[in-house]
């Protein structure tokens, strides 16, 4: 599987400082995106009244990261990923504070999409650096550390991005949108890998910028886990768009009860990817991942069923008990079963993977609740990833506990 990297028994300490400082500035690095869209999409929308434009927003910032991903992934696994990351980070810098002077829509969006390009770039380098700087015995428990500060960084985010907005405007938020990605910056300059004499991998990273999603389809086990979870994805994300008219119209939980709603699934995400993740047995990371979809899609089916508030509650903290879960066991699943001069290539292009099914399912999530309404929109959003789950399970269970064969190609 490539290169294998393990700690000895006397960098436990600086593996676990350097580890910290890479999942806060993981953590810092979603707080400040979402810190960014937050202020940028409320002045677009007081500014234009245009919900095309407000969209458009959107599209700059994150299709960078579906376009891109192979050249960005490229990058990472031939330089070192701190260097990436400082370099990205000091120009993110430079254009929220470009973003915190200008007042054009126009420009507003074009800036937006190089704050996207950053984090298409930035993505596939932290991917690259986690099991660099933790080692691989502790894959699991470092993903599982990532995704939470991430989460953390999701939910705080658009908090303090309102709450700047309201009190200074998108002046104040874009500057301190700049402080946070010199942060970033500073935690790519200081942080070491334990495991290794440089954080550069020994061998040269050969093959093209989409080599890396060749290899999650020719693995047996990846090809199975890569297939659900996209088309899991083009039916799933349809709930964002379903949730807050099934909450206001079925449940008749109100914008507080919206919001409580959203807060379960989050919390759950968080003891997913903190406390159940860890936990999978590396022969077992392809089953969890499957088994996983199928619970988060109940988690947005079973409300439907019993339009109850408290069974909503419930039924949304599993789901995202289950979401969490699922998001670090095919990271370290990926990470495990890539060689890791493809590591940043290989993310990349699932993370291509992932935006471009959900982009898709925002827009069909809008026409389902049009036609069908937001209960049967919610309910096919959970119905059809637990039918792939299973489908998957019953066909490849014998394929999905295939190991990974060191330094063969998949």
């Amino acid at each position: 599987m490539g290169l294998r990297l393990r700690a000895s028994p006397g960098s436990a300490g600086a593996m676990d400082r350097d580890l910290n400082i890479l999942v806060g500035a993981v953590g810092l690095s979603a707080l400040g995106d979402w810190l960014a869209l937050v202020p940028l999409t409320l002045h677009l929308q007081e500014a234009t009244e245009s919900g095309i434009v407000v969209a458009l927003l959107f599209v700059a910032f994150w299709s960078p990261a579906i376009v891109l991903a192979g050249p960005a992934g490229l990058l990472a696994d031939r330089l070192d990923p701190r260097r990436v990351l400082v370099l990205v980070s000091l120009v993110q810098a430079a254009v929220a504070v470009g973003l915190a002077f200008v007042s054009g829509a126009a420009a507003i969006v074009v800036l937006a999409a190089a704050l996207g390009l950053g984090f298409a770039l930035a993505q596939p380098a932290e991917f690259a650096l986690v099991p660099r700087v933790a080692g691989e015995e502790r894959l699991a428990v470092a993903n599982g550390r990532v995704e939470t500060a991430r989460y953390v960084g999701f939910t705080v985010g658009p908090l303090i991005g309102g709450m700047l907005a309201a009190a200074g405007g998108l002046r104040v938020a874009m500057i301190v949108n700049a402080l946070t990605f010199l942060v970033v910056a500073a935690a790519a300059v200081v942080v070491r890998c334990p495991n290794m004499d440089s954080c550069v991998l020994p061998e040269r990273a050969e093959g093209r910028a989409w080599t890396g999603a060749a290899y999650l389809f020719r693995d047996r086990v990846l090809a199975v886990v890569m297939t659900v979870a996209f088309v899991s994805l083009l039916v799933m994300t349809a709930s964002w768009t379903a949730t807050v008219f099934f909450a206001k119209e079925d449940l008749e939980i109100g914008d507080a009860g919206y919001g409580v709603l959203l807060t379960s699934w989050t919390v759950g995400m968080v003891i997913g990817a903190t406390f159940f993740a860890r936990r999978v047995a590396s022969g077992m990371l392809a089953v969890t991942a499957l088994i996983a979809i199928v619970v988060q899609g109940a988690g947005l089916a079973g409300p439907t069923l019993w339009v109850i508030p408290a069974f909503a509650f419930v039924f949304f903290l599993v789901g995202g008990l289950a979401h969490g879960t699922k998001n670090v066991v095919i990271r370290t699943l990926i990470h495990e079963r890539v060689p890791s001069s493809f590591h940043g290539r290989a993310f990349a292009a699932y993370n291509a993977l992932r935006n471009g099914a959900e982009l898709v399912a925002l827009v069909g999530g809008g026409l389902l609740v049009t036609a069908l309404g937001a209960r049967w929109t919610l309910l096919l959003a959970g119905v059809i990833p637990m039918a792939a789950g299973l489908v998957a399970l019953g066909v490849a269970r014998r394929r999905l506990v295939e190991p990974a064969v060191a330094g063969a190609p998949a």
